[in-house]
């Protein structure tokens, strides 16, 4: 039903616009499709009991066990309360975990404009899910307005991070020189980078752009893939 109703909300957005819109959004924040992760396997008493206290983890773990519906069906009204509380206190992937049941309107009103306030918010402390999810905001002009550079920054704050989808994204606007200087060596780099991942996509788009490229060029893009090193903006809190 998430799905659905987040496919049914964005559907509009995607007329007149470039097949990027389509690439981001039937990629990325549905993300929504992402289920939280419970951090720890501990009694739901315990866990409600603690966030009760104020325990921003909690609350955060309390509101995926509610997403799960661990404990019969989910209920995403009471999520979004408990992940509110978390998030109203700088909890990050409570942010995130927010902004997506405000993009799919599960437990909330479907409301844009607030996803990107919640999606913004965990991006800015580095959270590399939701700086993807805040560039295809960008991407579709979906409660922000439609801005690729912006989008591009995003994508690649995540990318750098080591998020597979960002890094397939951008290596395909590399090769397509779409809102980037065409730079196939550059393309190649981060459609491999995501292929490492299990991301069958790029793995062909990578094997494809290979034919294209000179010895040399492979050699440098390989070099850079090598050289590659993840940055560290956000850790788990």
């Amino acid at each position: 039903m998430a799905n659905q109703q987040l496919r049914l909300n964005v559907r509009p957005l995607l007329a007149g616009l470039g097949s990027w819109v389509l690439v981001a959004l039937v990629a990325g924040c549905q993300r929504a499709d992402r289920l939280p992760e419970r951090a720890e396997q501990r009694s739901q008493e315990v866990i409600r009991q603690q966030a009760e206290q104020g325990d921003a983890k909690a609350q955060y773990e309390l509101g995926t066990v509610l997403v799960r519906g661990e404990s019969g069906k989910p209920n995403y009204a009471e999520a979004a309360a408990w992940y509110r509380r978390a998030a109203d206190q700088g909890h990050a992937p409570a942010q995130l975990a927010l902004a997506e049941l405000y993009e799919a309107g599960q437990g909330v009103p479907f409301d844009p404009a607030e996803a990107a306030r919640w999606f913004r918010r965990a991006a800015e402390q580095g959270h590399p899910v939701a700086q993807y999810c805040l560039a295809t905001l960008y991407v579709a002009g979906k409660g922000v307005p439609r801005d690729i550079d912006e989008a591009i920054r995003w994508y690649r704050r995540a990318a750098e991070q080591g998020d597979a989808q960002a890094q397939y994204i951008l290596g395909a606007r590399y090769r397509d020189g779409d809102g980037l200087a065409p730079d196939p060596v550059e393309a190649w780099k981060w459609l491999s980078l995501a292929a490492a991942q299990d991301a069958p996509e790029a793995a062909r788009a990578r094997d494809e752009l290979k034919r294209r490229l000179s010895r040399e060029q492979l050699d440098e893009a390989q070099r850079r893939v090598k050289a590659f090193v993840p940055t560290k903006a956000w850790t788990a809190n």
